[in-house]
């Protein structure tokens, strides 16, 4: 009789782990230890793995941490993480990241322009200050 292994658990990518973590963050609105993040992931539906280990847990609050996307201060012999902004604040840092990479500013934020969607570029114009209409 052949022998078949276990389908192994679909491993996840970091992202996913990443974005988890900080939705877990962000509903609590508190800080939180290693131990309640990965008590909170194991508790989800949809949860990412609910074999999550604690280190797992760890590396991917440090590496959010050393993205600059959550503050941590020490509590006992562990730390607490919170975000450092709410999901629209935190892909605003993102894109803001990226720009300052760029050598050229003025033109990847040309082409950004030109290639928003006409409800996003009168949006963008609004919160520029400018929203009157073309040609008007």
């Amino acid at each position: 009789m052949p022998r078949t292994d276990p389908q192994p658990s679909p491993r996840r990518g970091a992202g996913e782990l990443e974005a988890a973590v900080l939705s877990v963050l962000w509903e609590a609105g508190r800080a939180l230890s290693p131990g309640e993040v990965q008590q909170a992931l194991t508790g989800q539906a949809g949860a990412p793995a609910p074999e999550l280990s604690y280190s797992t847990v760890v590396t991917i609050l440090s590496r959010l941490h050393a993205k600059k996307a959550l503050e941590r201060r020490r509590e006992g012999r562990a730390f607490r993480y919170a975000p450092v902004a709410d999901e629209a604040g935190l892909a605003a840092r993102r894109l803001a990241a990226m720009l300052d990479k760029e050598p050229d500013r003025q033109a990847v934020l040309s082409r950004f322009v030109a290639d928003l969607s006409g409800s996003d570029e009168q949006l963008l114009r609004d919160l520029l200050g400018d929203g009157a209409p073309e040609g008007g």
